[in-house]
């Protein structure tokens, strides 16, 4: 089935709008190691922040999308040659969405705030990142000397919603580690050898997003976030680029998918840079298994959803 599945037209884009802010501080706000609270230290550069500062002091993410949403809003009006609205906000997304009508399709582009601080990783990120046997270790040292984002994101297990936490992201480590993908320099440089990573976390997320649209209510808590995270999980299981020989997709999709079924059976995924949070937690264990029974039945009938 590997030749004949055509991955639909993208019209859904990510744009991080990236504000750099000196020294915050950071406060778990709970046991995922992923969400936070931010103050600044003392005498922050940042004076024109400090009315996003909520009454405690904490650097509030809603307000500072509020003021984001008007700026946009004012700004699209002056766009003429093409029709441009921002959408409705879901309570607690993160990003402001534009939908973009003209032909040939309609697209919509999701805005997401993003504050970039140069400091030191937190520790919930200590034990994260295993690329040592596959990318190495200067390369696991270089990432972790990377700036640190945080997005404006509602920490849904908080009991009264404040919009005041904010969740680290990785986005940018997560494009590089795809970009460089290889165990070798070379892999699937124009004249190095080819592997099929890429061709596997397509097809893995294909059949998902496939899922996903014939059972939009019963898989909303699956995105393809938890994909890749399985696929980064994997490349570290199989380090070798001889591990994914491009004439062995097939084989190479099918190990990456009894992976990402295991960690469905256990309702276990760690976060690829954050291990003590699972992105499966118990609570959706029934949306797991509806998911679980899904993917079987594909598998068993040999992948009709890529053969359409």
């Amino acid at each position: 089935y590997s030749h004949t599945w055509q991955i639909s037209e993208p019209n859904e884009f990510d744009i991080m709008l990236v504000m750099p802010v000196s020294r915050l501080q950071l406060d778990e706000c709970d046991d995922t190691g992923a969400y936070y609270y931010l103050t600044f230290k003392r005498n922050p550069k940042e004076k024109h922040l400090s009315k996003f500062l909520d009454e405690d002091g904490k650097l509030s993410a809603f307000k500072m999308l509020q003021a984001l949403k008007e700026i946009i809003k004012r700004e699209v009006k002056n766009i003429k040659n093409v029709e441009v609205t921002v959408k409705r906000q879901k309570a607690g997304s993160p990003a402001i969405t534009l939908q973009i009508k003209n032909p040939p399709a309609e697209i919509s582009v999701d805005i997401i705030l993003t504050l970039e601080v140069q400091q030191s990783w937190p520790p919930s990120t200590q034990d994260g990142l295993k690329i040592e046997q596959w990318l190495g270790r200067k390369v696991r040292a270089d990432f972790r000397n990377k700036s640190l984002y945080l997005v404006a994101k509602q920490n849904k297990n908080e009991k009264v919603l404040r919009g005041n936490t904010w969740r680290l992201s990785f986005s940018h480590i997560e494009k590089a580690m795809l970009n460089n993908h290889g165990s070798s320099k070379t892999c699937c440089e124009s004249d190095g050898p080819k592997c099929c990573r890429k061709g596997c976390l397509k097809l893995l997320k294909y059949l998902l997003e496939q899922l996903k649209m014939t059972h939009t209510k019963k898989l909303e808590k699956f995105c393809s976030y938890h994909v890749k995270t399985a696929f980064f999980h994997s490349c570290v299981m199989w380090p070798n680029d001889t591990d994914w020989h491009s004439g062995d997709l097939d084989h190479c999709f099918q190990k990456y998918l009894h992976y990402f079924v295991d960690c469905l059976q256990k309702s276990h995924l760690p976060h690829f840079f954050i291990p003590q949070y699972n992105l499966l937690s118990l609570e959706n264990k029934a949306s797991s298994n509806f998911l679980l029974e899904l993917i079987n039945k594909e598998w068993n009938n040999g992948f009709p959803v890529f053969q359409e």
